[in-house]
Order: structure tokens, then C-alpha cells, then sequence
């Protein structure tokens, strides 16, 4: 069991609700946290007992990768102790109450880590998100495309009239909300505060079916994506004669597509995927690895394993059929939590996403801008693509040398340092983007 399963198997869950019928006594009940430390890479846990109806509800998450809610059932539970199990990643805990603390042990797989918990939930500090009065006005806005109702917050600089840039923000993979909310961080807020201040109107939406957990996002890919920021966009054109898109990593693929297609003015793509989505997936497979000192035979055996399989998976191929006999034995588990990954619509299709052939069509004026220490999106090979494929726009590309995915300054750009970054969002970015938007659309 290597620690990027883990990882892997937590970032996989969906939200179970696990139930201890207890008395209400019981001296537990509040949320409890403490650092799992795997192999040099310390995660930290929070189980939250929460008591309702003379039940127990138990949860779990796991802050440094965004997971919440995680449903956990109980084996024991007493006023000095525990035993829970976590199924989804074939999990348990269990622990003694002693001077405070809950002094236990976490298992999966066969293999166990101390784990200590204190009382209470870590204390994050997000000094960039915006607190009123604010100078500039908020509106919330509704929209349609299809079967689907969206809700999202326009935010008006002073003196905002139709001449206003608008910009649309469109959010990165998986299930978001407008703020693009993550680890405590609210990076589209941060965003639609900084270019309102600077007179740039902005609209941030929640992504289709947001807050119903039993909606099937991963049902639908990409392209159902840009639809619902075109749809978003034509309700901006009733408002705005000037209207582009924000997108993030995905979102950024997203505007550059709708750039492609005549249907914005104006493009900002922040660590957006121009490279394919199979490219980017196994060059990400190839930073983690490497970066947890899996030697470099055995990686580069893996990823040709995974080169192959996600041909077959774009290609709809069963995974029963998938061959995975030259896959190293000590990444055999990640391989087949990759293959279980994968199997849905979104990531089908996402394999085979690949904007390159359609960059020259885009004419309107692009801005790119990405990190040097990302390790989702490859700076260096996307803004390259971008900048090699905009034959026909007016564009420019920006890469920060100290900046992650997130567009914070950081010292190693890999996820589990996200959530303890207190900085939402370079300055430094926030400035060129609204430079750069003002450049296009001088006030007069």
C-alpha cells in the first residue's frame, strides 16, 4: 500500500452517512483532528460526532484534499473510545480517550499509522476573501440551458453601464460552486472582488446540480460544461456589450473553445488544459510518483501500462478487458483505483479533449497565464501550445515562477499544500488580468 493510494482512494469518495445509536452522554461528540503521517507526507483527519435523534451521525474529512462528509459506521463507541470503519476506502479507526486526546490507529489495507486526535477543527486563516462593505454591488442572477436552472452572483463596479467588460467565470473539473470553493479558499470571489475594484464586471455560477449529492456529475463531460458557460454568456449579452470568459484549469479549456467557436470577445485562461486531457493525466501521474520516490523504472512502467489503458478506455473499452500484466506489482492498487477512475463519461471523453487543432481559429484576444511549479496543469507545455496555436489572435501568455495550480505562491506545488497556503491568489495575477482586461476596454 503506497501513500498515493491513499490519496487516491480518498479523493474517490462520495459522501455515505454512517449512524451509531449511542446514549446522549457520551463525551466524544464534537469533531476531533489530527496528522496522518504516511510516508513523509503529513494529512490531516477530521472526524466530526455530531448527535441528533439520540443518533450519532459520523464524518470524515480530509481538508489537505478537499474531501467532506465522508460517512463513516460505527463498531464501538463509548464515552472513552471508539471504533469506526470507513468502507468506501476500506478503512478503521479506533482509539482510546487519554488525557484528552483520542490516541488510536488508523488501518487500511493491511497497514496501520499512529493517529492522534485533539479536540476541534484546525483554525485556517483566508486573509484575501472579501469582507463588506465592499465598494461595488452584488446581484444574484439565474439562467437556463436545457433541462438545468443555474444560480450565480454578478458583481457591478461603480458606474457599471453595457460599455462594462463583463467577464464570465467558468470553474475548473469536478462539481463546484460560483466561488470555485475549495480547502477554505474562495478563489472566484477573491477574483470578482479584485476586478470589480478595478472596474470589470464579473458573473460566477454554480455548476449544474450543485448541492444535490445524488446527481450524476460525472455523467456528463466537457462539452455539456461549455454549454452551460455559453448559456451564461448569451444571458450576459442581454446586460453587456463586452463579454468574455475567466475559466481555471478546466474552465480555462472551456473559454479557449468558445473562444474558437466566435462566442466571446475576449479570453482569460488561467492554468488551462490546451494539451490533451490523456497528456495531462499522465504527466500528472508521472509528477506524483516521482515525487513520492518511486523509482524511475517502475514509473515509467506504469505510465506505459496507463498510456495504453486510457486508449482502450477513450476507445470504450471494458475495463473487464483491460490488460494490466505489465503493471508494477507495487502499483497495482493505483492502477486499478486509476481504471475505476476512469470509467465514467467525463473521463472518457476528457482523454480525448484535445484544443490544439482549434486554437487558429480563435481571432479574439487571449490572455494565458499559468504557474511554473504546477503540477496538474504543466505550465511550460500548455502555454507553449497556446501561444504556438493562437496564429490568428491578439495573446499573451504569462508564467509565474513561484506560483501552483491555484495560482498560489508556494514552495512545492503539490495538492497536499494547498490548504496551508493562507494565500488565495497571487496579487500579482489579480493585477495583470485586470490590467490586461482594461487595456482592451479603456474607460473614457
Amino acid at each position: 500500500m503506497t501513500k498515493k493510494t491513499i490519496i487516491t482512494a480518498l479523493l474517490a469518495l462520495v459522501t455515505l452517512t454512517g449512524l451509531a445509536q449511542v446514549q446522549p452522554t457520551t463525551k466524544l461528540i464534537g469533531s476531533w483532528s489530527g496528522k496522518l503521517n504516511v510516508m513523509g507526507t503529513s494529512l490531516t483527519l477530521v472526524f466530526h460526532l455530531e448527535q441528533a435523534d439520540g443518533y450519532v451521525v459520523i464524518k470524515l474529512d480530509s481538508p489537505n484534499q478537499g474531501a467532506k462528509g465522508i460517512g463513516c459506521y460505527k463498531e464501538f463507541l463509548s464515552d472513552d473510545s471508539l471504533a469506526v470503519r470507513v468502507e468506501m476506502i476500506s478503512a478503521t479507526y479506533r482509539a482510546a480517550l487519554k488525557d484528552g486526546k483520542l490516541n488510536g490507529t488508523f488501518s487500511q489495507s493491511g497497514m496501520s499509522w499512529p493517529l492522534i486526535l485533539e479536540p476541534g477543527e484546525p483554525m485556517l486563516n483566508r486573509p484575501q476573501t472579501p469582507k463588506p462593505p465592499f465598494p461595488y454591488t452584488e446581484e444574484e442572477v439565474t439562467f437556463q440551458n436545457g433541462e438545468f436552472n443555474f444560480h450565480g452572483t454578478l458583481t457591478l463596479p461603480n458606474g457599471c453601464s453595457t460599455d462594462t467588460p463583463l467577464l464570465v467565470m467558468v470553474t475548473g473539473s469536478g462539481q463546484q460552486n460560483r466561488d470555485e470553493e475549495m480547502l477554505d479558499h474562495r478563489p472566484f470571489a477573491v477574483i470578482a472582488d479584485a476586478l470589480a475594484r478595478q472596474g470589470i464586471a464579473t458573473m460566477r455560477f454554480d455548476d449544474r446540480g450543485w448541492e444535490d449529492k445524488s446527481f450524476p456529475f460525472l455523467n456528463f463531460n466537457i462539452e455539456d460544461h461549455k454549454t452551460d458557460a455559453e448559456a451564461g454568456v448569451r444571458r450576459m449579452r442581454e446586460r453587456f456589450r463586452h463579454v468574455g470568459v475567466i475559466g481555471h484549469s478546466e474552465g480555462g479549456t472551456i473559454g479557449l473553445m468558445l473562444a474558437s467557436e466566435g462566442k466571446i470577445d475576449f479570453c482569460v485562461s488561467l492554468a488551462g488544459m490546451a494539451v490533451s486531457g490523456k497528456e495531462t493525466l499522465l504527466e500528472q501521474n508521472r509528477t506524483m510518483l516521482a515525487t513520492y520516490g518511486i523509482p524511475a523504472d517502475t514509473v515509467n512502467a506504469y505510465c506505459e501500462a496507463l498510456d495504453n489503458v486510457m486508449d482502450d478506455l477513450a476507445a470504450h473499452k471494458s475495463a473487464k478487458d483491460i490488460d494490466d500484466s505489465t503493471v508494477p506489482r507495487m502499483l497495482q492498487e493505483n492502477f486499478k483505483a486509476a481504471v475505476g477512475q476512469m470509467q465514467s463519461r467525463y473521463m472518457r471523453d476528457l482523454l480525448k479533449t484535445d484544443v490544439r487543432q482549434s486554437l487558429p481559429r480563435v481571432t479574439c484576444p487571449v490572455l494565458a497565464l499559468g504557474g511554473k511549479r504546477d503540477t496538474q496543469v504543466n505550465a511550460a507545455v500548455n502555454l507553449e501550445a497556446i501561444d504556438r496555436g493562437l496564429t490568428n489572435s491578439k495573446h499573451e501568455v504569462v508564467v509565474y515562477d513561484e506560483l501552483n495550480h491555484l495560482f498560489q505562491h508556494c514552495q512545492t506545488g503539490l495538492l497536499n499544500e494547498y490548504q496551508t497556503i493562507e494565500e488565495t491568489f497571487a496579487p500579482e495575477a489579480l493585477a495583470r488580468i485586470a490590467e490586461w482586461v482594461n487595456s482592451l476596454y479603456p474607460k473614457k
